[in-house]
């Protein structure tokens, strides 16, 4: 029997695949645990249109992305910091504080795991701070850090 899963089920299919198995499995567990459903043509227009819907709501994510990449590679943002010698600070600058000021300077609420910061930000001046915003798309963000 040819069913369509609702949900991963180990060893058998992923959610949306089409495969065929056993009745007795079929009936027996995966329509009695809403993990599949009979692959039949209601149910594969249906599992098409989910796939269409889905499309157009990645499509839109990725758009979402780009304008806000543009929006962030205009921005600066500014922060200051007591320094020492040569510029060197006393504390450091992380992601965290950097996505508040963000926040709160600019309005553009952004997830400080989003930033790639592989290490925090140790002395003044400017450092471009990658941020991934989507799989396809890393913006690159000016961070400023002047001496308090």
């Amino acid at each position: 029997m040819k069913v369509i899963f609702l949900q991963d089920v180990k060893g058998k299919g992923k959610k949306g695949e089409i495969k065929n198995v056993a009745d007795g499995y079929a009936h027996n567990f995966l329509f009695k645990n809403n993990l599949a459903v009979e692959a039949n043509t209601t149910n594969m227009k249906s599992l098409e249109a989910q796939r269409q819907k889905q499309k157009r709501e990645e499509a839109q994510e990725l758009e979402e992305a780009k304008q806000l990449k543009v929006k962030l590679e205009k921005v600066t943002v500014e922060l200051s910091a007591k320094s020492g010698e040569g510029g060197r600070l006393f504390g450091s600058i992380t992601s965290k504080q950097i996505a508040e000021e963000l926040e709160k300077v600019h309005k553009i609420k952004i997830d400080k795991r989003k930033m790639e910061l592989e290490e925090p930000i140790r002395s003044l001046g400017v450092t471009n701070v990658p941020v991934k915003l989507h799989h396809e798309v890393t913006a690159l963000l000016k961070v400023h850090v002047k001496e308090a």
